[in-house]
């Protein structure tokens, strides 16, 4: 008598599985003996390939599909003239590099750097401003600078088909995959503009295909191509996200199955530890020290070639600014005294300078408003005055030096009142106080004097003198022992969304947001100071820059008093609910509308709800015992299937956590796993259907999505003429490609 159960029993290499489906037969003397069910391979039911000679399609594939992808992405590239979209922002900072002035921007440098090289081997000097709207002069080769961005997201194309070879996906599904991507219209028209998505993609699309193509080499490790392809992933994902912070999401699904995969190696027993070890070794060169290796060179690259004054300046610390060439900086005075004109800098990362201006605080006492402020205007000024008990300044008696343990006033330069603390809640930050501008020169209180403590000073241990950029000291209030504090807090529209200066009572030295120096130094009775005393280390810059990314980042919230039409909300991209208008909609000029493939995204999007109905469905009749799945295919529906789907979750989340003004390009990344989930659903439903019916199948899908493509293929060439006549591929009313 036979019968058919689970067993937990131990398979090769020591490692358990769950519930593998046994026969048990009984024998002539009533014995039984326990016979594994042998796996099925489906794949193997499919046409065997040529034991010999050239597979043809895995050369002429790859070929065909690129060429597409070249024509899709640059015909037509430079028929608008036209600066377009968020050019007005890129190509601006890839101008800075050709002029070597230093800029701020939110994202990391390498995707800009590249557009500042599209600029030089196009032969541009970076005199243009790049405002939207313009015309390009005809001394900027804005053609070649879009061909060159166009090739990053054209590449995406047989990137995504030998990524699809990789998961193990059929040559239909192979097809299909890399059709989704070709004739997918979102993609095709943001590659078209000197933007960063294309790269932002690319370095995706490479990224997973190195992660796919190393896990199929884990029966080679060790390997000249093991090694050489773990090395890749990493580059790779020190590139994505030296672009954009968003390539951390699929930074953190190779860090995922890297976790996996060392939990699994953990569990063979049969393993020495030593190969475990070397295991954990390769992994952490490849995967964490080479991306920070890549992440940190973008950045050394970037101050290295902005070496001049620039708008960004007021981002970075004084020391940083001071070795600027430009810089007005190293032109002041070393040490202060009684009367000197100074900015103050918060030393805190991504911290602004001290100042004040005559709008005046909507609650609270209702004074004038201090603040930390980004940007250099004459309402950074302060003046150190001596406090009313003491001598009062005298422009013609003798220098009076600041040092540890001073007591001060500072006096606003542009308005004169100076600078208070009370005893009331601060606006944003209600357990410290209010920090505002008070009286004039004669009239105050004692609340106006400040007790300077130095913390630190880079080139001396001298505290007796304050001195310009390289002393960090905090401003104690005399009366109420609180200290002024400049965190990451900003303002609402009232406060110009400039970082709220508050004073703090708890009593932290180490709490950086407290410690001030002098970045700006006019007093012409003191001579100027040594440009020699100044040097900042490029680790404390790197943080200092990051941190001010994320704090600049996080501001970029909705203006609830403006209305913003480009914006999107995170629940229309799936569906396709939106689309945006990259330009003037004037009947005499080219439009491009980001719009994505209607088939491309409702399949995809699709795909994710059948994706996990049919995990749910496995993981019942799996935990029950059935023998629907083998080993190999509970594999391929781990690594083809499941990361996929949860790379589009990685990328999708974030976006519906956070506050920041978002946009339907942010979706695109979480796109292509969407796209690679819905292949992974197609090439498992498929798989044992007829031949005659499987390629029926394929070929109305193909048909499908390549029909809709080109039905919508004027939002991505461009758009002459009266948008009127465009308006047949509105098919909903947030499309609004027609008026």
């Amino acid at each position: 008598m036979a019968s058919v159960k689970a067993t937990g029993a131990e398979l090769g290499g020591g490692v358990k599985r769950r519930n593998i489906p046994v026969l048990e037969v009984s024998g002539a003397e009533g014995e039984k003996q326990t016979i594994l069910v042998p796996e099925v391979d489906y794949k193997k039911q499919e046409k065997p390939k040529q034991q010999s000679g050239i597979d043809i399609e895995a050369w002429t594939a790859p070929i065909v599909f690129t060429f597409l992808a070249f024509f899709t992405r640059m015909y037509k590239i430079g028929q608008s003239d036209i600066v377009t979209w968020d050019e007005a922002h890129f190509g601006k900072f890839g101008s800075y590099y050709l002029k070597r002035e230093f800029y701020f921007d939110v994202h990391p440098p390498l995707g800009k750097m590249l557009v500042g090289l599209s600029g030089y081997l196009a032969g541009y000097n970076g005199s243009f401003e790049f405002k939207s709207g313009e015309h390009y002069p005809e001394e900027v080769n804005y053609t070649f600078m879009r061909i060159f961005n166009a090739a990053f997201g054209a590449l995406c194309v047989p990137l995504a088909y030998y990524t699809s070879k990789q998961l193990k996906f059929s040559k239909a599904t192979t097809w299909l995959v890399t059709l989704m991507v070709l004739c997918e219209n979102s993609y095709a028209t943001i590659s078209r503009f000197i933007l960063l998505d294309s790269m932002l993609l690319f370095f995706t699309f490479t990224t997973m295909l190195c992660y796919s193509k190393f896990h199929n080499l884990q029966n080679k490790s060790f390997s000249a191509e093991w090694w050489t392809w773990i090395v890749l992933t990493g580059l790779s994902i020190g590139c994505v996200t030296s672009v954009k912070w968003v390539g951390l999401f699929v930074t953190a699904l190779v860090g995922l199955y890297t976790v996996e995969d060392l939990w699994n190696k953990f569990g063979d027993y049969k393993m020495p530890k030593a190969t475990y070890a070397m295991h954990w070794v390769a992994r952490i060169f490849g995967l964490i020290l080479i991306p920070a290796a890549v992440y940190l060179a973008s950045f050394y690259a970037h101050f290295t070639i902005l070496n001049r004054s620039g708008p960004g300046d007021a981002q970075m610390s004084s020391l940083f600014q001071a070795n600027l060439k430009g810089t007005d900086l190293t032109d002041s005075p070393l040490e202060v005294a009684i009367g000197s004109k100074v900015t103050i800098k918060n030393m805190g990362y991504g911290g602004g300078l001290l100042h004040s201006h005559v709008q005046t605080y909507p609650e609270g006492s209702g004074q004038q408003q201090v603040t930390c402020y980004h940007h250099k205007d004459s309402n950074n000024d302060w003046f150190f005055h001596p406090i009313r008990k003491e001598r009062q300044y005298d422009p013609q008696e003798e220098v009076r030096f600041i040092g540890d343990k001073s007591v001060i006033r500072l006096l606003h330069a542009q308005t004169g009142r100076n600078l208070h603390t009370h005893s009331v809640a601060a606006p944003i930050t209600k357990k410290h106080n209010e920090v505002s501008t008070y009286g004039n020169a004669t009239v105050g209180d004692d609340k106006d004097n400040w007790v300077i403590e130095v913390m630190d000073d880079a080139i001396s241990r001298d505290y007796s003198k304050l001195r310009t950029l390289t002393t960090a000291f905090r401003l104690r209030n005399q009366v109420l022992g609180c200290y002024l504090r400049a965190g990451n807090v900003n303002l609402p529209q009232w406060g110009f969304k400039q970082i709220e200066v508050t004073c703090t009572k708890e009593n932290k030295p180490r709490d950086t947001f407290t410690h001030w120096n002098i970045e700006s130094h006019i007093n012409r009775l003191l001579p100027k100071a040594d440009r020699k005393a100044f040097r900042s280390p490029f680790f404390r810059d790197f943080i200092h820059l990051n941190v001010a990314m994320m704090t600049s980042n996080n501001a970029l919230v909705p203006d609830p008093d403006k209305q913003d039409d480009l914006a999107s909300q995170w629940w229309q991209w799936p569906i396709l609910h939106v689309g945006l208008r990259m330009c003037s909609w004037d009947d005499n000029v080219i439009k491009y509308f980001l719009l994505g493939n209607p088939i491309v995204y409702w399949g995809s999007t699709a795909s994710l709800i059948i994706f996990t109905l049919m995990l749910g469905w496995y993981a019942i009749r799996w935990q029950r015992g059935y023998p629907d799945l083998t080993q190999r295919d509970i594999d391929h529906i781990l690594y083809s299937g499941l990361y996929p789907f949860i790379g589009w979750f990685a990328h999708y989340l974030p976006f519906v956590a956070m506050a920041r003004v978002t946009y339907v390009h942010h979706y695109y990344p979480a796109l292509y796993f969407a796209i690679l989930t819905a292949g992974f659903c197609v090439d498992w439903a498929t798989r044992k259907l007829p031949r005659p019916v499987y390629y029926g199948v394929f070929g109305a899908v193909y048909a499908l999505v390549i029909g809709v493509f080109v039905l919508f293929i004027p939002i991505s060439f461009g758009m002459p003429g009266s948008n009127q006549q465009y308006a047949y591929l509105k098919w909903f009313d947030g499309w609004r490609i027609s008026n």
